[in-house]
């Protein structure tokens, strides 16, 4: 009984709705405008902080790297070359280890037998011009050096100072990590 009553109602809704009733192959060449995709201008630049300052993973690595270079993949595929591309990962809090050299990182996580798997994909954002900063009030709290960080990563005097001077020239905020 159930099925009759559907099946009367999809009959009555095709015979009624012009674009129900089309076929497969005219639905699918009919355009409307919310069809449009809003893209990027692939001649512009363009500004970008991320605050990061929590521990959450993202296939194997810092949820914000994973994002930041999905980021970089996403302007590539509008056209926007990453020399196009301003952008600061500012990291800072639980955040700031996964910026940290094999030893230190064990250290940090208590774990003799770990490696640091962030270690690639940072150096791989800063050979495409990524800013990938660590704050310094992190390390001084943690007892880190210099020494203690990867190579290519800046120290900046601390996050929030940093976050804010970044926005203050411009640079898009892009928080939750």
């Amino acid at each position: 009984m159930r099925y009759t009553n559907l099946y009367a109602l999809l009959l009555c809704a095709v015979t009624i709705h012009p674009a129900i009733a089309t076929t497969p192959t005219e639905a699918s060449t009919q355009t409307t405008p919310n069809d449009q995709m809003i893209k990027v201008n692939p001649h512009a630049n363009y500004k970008v902080v991320y605050d990061i300052h929590s521990e959450e993973i993202a296939a194997g690595i810092h949820k914000g790297l994973y994002y930041a270079r999905g980021l970089i993949e996403a302007y590539e595929k509008q056209g926007v070359t990453p020399q196009q591309l301003s952008i600061h990962l500012v990291m800072h809090g639980d955040a700031a280890k996964f910026l940290l050299v094999d030893d230190t990182y064990q250290r940090a996580i208590k774990d003799a037998f770990s490696t640091n798997n962030n270690a690639k994909i940072v150096q791989d954002l800063i050979h495409l011009g990524v800013h990938v900063e660590i704050c310094h009030s992190t390390m001084k709290a943690m007892g880190w050096t210099a020494k203690d960080i990867l190579p290519g990563v800046t120290m900046v005097h601390d996050g929030y100072t940093r976050l804010i001077a970044l926005q203050n020239q411009g640079y898009a905020y892009i928080g939750g990590f």
